[in-house]
C-alpha cells in the first residue's frame, strides 16, 4: 500500500448530498405506468389475494384510481379487462361496449390528458384462457391476427392513446398497424410486448385477470426463458412491422435482455415489473424480512439502469407520489 492513495471513490459516497449529485440513474414519475384490472359492476373493489393492495375495480372505481394515479404524476395507466362473458374466439375484446372500451371512455372523460394504454390480448376474453382461438389444441396464429386488429381499432376508437399487443403472435404488430392505419388511427402508436417470456412470474396476474389456460400452457408462443438472442430477433421483427416502442416482460429476471434490446434498437424500451415480482416483495415485506420501500426503489432503479425508459409496475402510483411529494 502506498503512502498516499490517489483514487478514493468513497469521497463521493460520504453524504447523501454527494451521492445524489453524482447519481447515474434517476427514476422519474412520468416513466412509470400503473396497471388496472377493470371488472363488471358498480362499486366493486375486490382485492386480489396474491397481490395485496391490488384490486379488481369496476369502471367507476377504476376512474377514481386512475385520477389518483394522475395526481401522483404517473406517466400513464394500462387497462386490462375482465369481461362479463367469454367465448372461444375472445370476441369480447373488440365489441364497442367491452369492459376496456367502457373504461377507456370513462377515464378519458375524467382525465383527457392522462395517457391510457390498452393491453391488446385475448387471454382474458377466451373461455379456454389462451391468447387466441384454438385449432387442434394450438392457438391459430393467423386467425388471431384478424381479431387483434379489430380489437386494436375498437380500443383506439374508445380513446386508447397507445395499443399494447401482448399475445406473442407472429405478425401481430404488422396486422395491428395495418388495421389502425386503415381505420384512420395512423397517429396511435404501438407498444409491442416484443420480448415476452413464458415465465413462472405471471401467476398472480392470472388470478387478477382470470386468464389461466384451461388446457396446456403458453410455451408454444411465449419465449423460452433460456433464450436471449431470440429476443433480439423478435424485437427486430416488430421494428420492421412498425412498432413504436418495444417491451421486455418480465423485468428483473431479464435485465440482460433489456440492456441488449436498448442497445440494439433506437426505439423506447419498456419493461414490465410483473405480478410475481410484486407479490414476492409484498410477501417478504409482510414478514419483516425486507424494507419494502428500499427494495422497490432498488428494483425499479435496476430496471431503468438496464435501459428501460418506461416501467410498468403495480407500485407506480405509490412511487410517483413519493417522487413528486404528492403522497
Amino acid at each position: 500500500m502506498t503512502d498516499r492513495l490517489i483514487e478514493r471513490p468513497r469521497r463521493l459516497r460520504r453524504t447523501e448530498a454527494l451521492r445524489a449529485m453524482v447519481r447515474e440513474t434517476r427514476l422519474a414519475p412520468e416513466q412509470l405506468v400503473q396497471p388496472f384490472f377493470v371488472c363488471p359492476g358498480e362499486g366493486v373493489r375486490r382485492e386480489i389475494s396474491s397481490m395485496p393492495g391490488v384490486f379488481n375495480l369496476s369502471v367507476d372505481l377504476a376512474v377514481e384510481a386512475a385520477l389518483g394515479a394522475h395526481r401522483a404524476g404517473v406517466g400513464g395507466v394500462i387497462l386490462f379487462g375482465l369481461p362479463e362473458t367469454k367465448d372461444a374466439q375472445g370476441s369480447g375484446a373488440f365489441v364497442d361496449d367491452g369492459i376496456v372500451q367502457r373504461a377507456l371512455r370513462a377515464v378519458k372523460r375524467a382525465a383527457p390528458d392522462l395517457l391510457c394504454i390498452a393491453d391488446t390480448c385475448l387471454c382474458e376474453y377466451t373461455d379456454h384462457g389462451h391468447c387466441g382461438p384454438l385449432d387442434g389444441g394450438h392457438v391459430d396464429n393467423d386467425a388471431t391476427l384478424e381479431i387483434l386488429g379489430r380489437t386494436a381499432v375498437s380500443q383506439a376508437a374508445a380513446g386508447a392513446d397507445v395499443i399494447a399487443p401482448s399475445g406473442m403472435m407472429d405478425g401481430m404488430v404488422g396486422a395491428i398497424r395495418g388495421a389502425l392505419d386503415g381505420a384512420g388511427f395512423a397517429h396511435v402508436p404501438v407498444m409491442s410486448y416484443a420480448v415476452k417470456y413464458a415465465s413462472a412470474f405471471y401467476g398472480p396476474f392470472r388470478e387478477a385477470a382470470d386468464s389461466t389456460p384451461q388446457v396446456g400452457d403458453r410455451k408454444g408462443y411465449q419465449m423460452d426463458p433460456a433464450n436471449a438472442r431470440e429476443g433480439l430477433r423478435e424485437a427486430e421483427l416488430d421494428v420492421r412491422q412498425g412498432a413504436d416502442m418495444l417491451m421486455v416482460k418480465p423485468a428483473l429476471p431479464y435485465l440482460d435482455v433489456i440492456r441488449a434490446v436498448s442497445e440494439r434498437f433506437d426505439l423506447p424500451v419498456a419493461a414490465y415489473h410483473v405480478s410475481g415480482e410484486y407479490a414476492m416483495i409484498k410477501a417478504a415485506a409482510a414478514r419483516g424480512w425486507i424494507d419494502e420501500r428500499r427494495v422497490v426503489d432498488e428494483s425499479l432503479t435496476a430496471i431503468a439502469r438496464a435501459g428501460a425508459s418506461t416501467i410498468l409496475t403495480y407500485y407506480a402510483t405509490e412511487v410517483a407520489a413519493r417522487l413528486t411529494g404528492n403522497s
